[in-house]
C-alpha cells in the first residue's frame, strides 16, 4: 500500500492499516535502518499513572525517604 507525503509533511494511513489500530490516535515515530517505524501509543491521564506508581511503591515497601536517597545517589554519580 502507498501513503503519500503532503506538502505539509503529513501522511494518511490507508484505511485497511488504520482499522488494525482501532482507538489509537497517537503513534511513536522513529527511523530504523532507513525506514519509518510507527508504534501505537495509548495516552493516559497523569493522575492514573501516578496512582498506579504510588500503589506499586507501597506494595514494594518503597518510602519517600528511599526515593530521596536514590535521587541523591544518582545525582552524585552524574558529576
Amino acid at each position: 500500500m502507498l501513503a503519500k507525503l503532503t506538502t505539509k509533511n503529513q501522511l494518511t494511513l490507508p484505511r485497511d492499516i488504520a482499522k488494525e489500530f482501532n482507538g489509537i490516535k497517537y503513534f511513536d515515530v522513529a527511523v530504523q535502518e532507513g525506514r519509518i517505524v510507527l508504534a501505537p501509543v495509548r495516552i493516559q491521564p497523569v493522575d492514573a499513572n501516578l496512582a498506579g506508581i504510588r500503589k506499586k511503591m507501597e506494595k514494594l515497601g518503597i518510602t519517600p525517604a528511599n526515593v530521596a536517597e536514590a535521587i541523591r545517589w544518582a545525582r552524585s554519580r552524574a558529576k
